[in-house]
């Protein structure tokens, strides 16, 4: 055989079945194709597996109900209410929905529920404070600041004051007029008040525990009307007056 021969047979390219040819054959595919299919059902398995232990087994369920910040509320009757059923799987509790119910209770300001995994689901209770009574055939009615009636006991409690309006509750004018003044009140004012009487918006008056009385008139000009009775309560006529009026404070008069 020639020299030219030989090398026209040593650059001939290689052949169709040729296992040199580059990576695009099918001979060099089919593994890459198995590969990728094989990765796709283990991800798939994985993700199958991992259904199965939230939403169907028995390994992730609700076997604990555990409830903090309630005092006034018996935790048995936020347990009834929230109605979690033990043995429920964790991941399809409805916390929303048990957030609503447990926020129906009139103690209950609000509430968050959270998941402790494994098995344990954890409501957060934040109570309302109750600032006032309220007096109501033979009933003493806790309200909270916005009027909602928290509580009710045959006797008085104490340390609270009370609240005379015509219709106390969380939809009357008059209720929310007294509750607001009361808020804003000075803790040093707040914790002398014996009691409220509000039968307008507009004629909100507190009645202290050391005999004094002042009509403060509408919730507004708070702050004003807080440094009028402080000055006056340190003047000779002041200390001596059993009624301060501050509900105009252009004008204010003592008698």
């Amino acid at each position: 055989m020639t020299e030219a021969g030989t090398r026209q047979r040593k650059t001939d390219p290689p052949g169709p079945g040729d296992p040199s040819e580059e990576d695009g054959s099918p001979r060099r595919r089919r593994p890459v194709r198995w590969k990728a299919f094989c990765v796709v059902l283990l991800v798939l398995a994985l993700l199958g597996g991992l259904a199965w232990v939230l939403l169907g087994s028995r390994l992730l369920v609700v076997r604990n109900v555990e409830v903090t910040g309630s005092e006034l509320a018996p935790r048995d009757r936020i347990v009834a209410t929230a109605g979690i059923r033990l043995g429920v799987p964790m991941a399809r509790l409805g916390t929303g929905a048990v957030r609503d119910r447990v926020e129906r209770l009139r103690e209950v300001e609000s509430a968050s529920v959270e998941r402790r995994w494994p098995a344990t689901i954890r409501i957060v209770v934040r109570e309302r404070v109750p600032v006032v009574t309220v007096e109501r055939g033979g009933r003493h009615y806790q309200l909270d600041r916005y009027g909602v009636a928290v509580a009710d006991t045959p006797s008085r409690p104490p340390g609270l004051p009370t609240l005379s309006a015509a219709a106390p509750g969380p939809t009357d004018a008059a209720t929310l007029a007294a509750l607001d003044v009361l808020r804003r009140l000075p803790d040093r004012l707040r914790g002398r008040v014996a009691g409220l009487e509000a039968p307008s918006p507009e004629s909100v008056t507190l009645l202290l525990s050391d005999g004094l009385t002042v009509v403060w008139g509408p919730a507004e000009r708070s702050a004003e009307k807080i440094r009028l009775v402080d000055a006056l309560r340190r003047t000779a006529a002041g200390r001596s007056a059993r009624t301060i009026d501050v509900s105009s404070p252009e004008v204010v008069t003592t008698r």
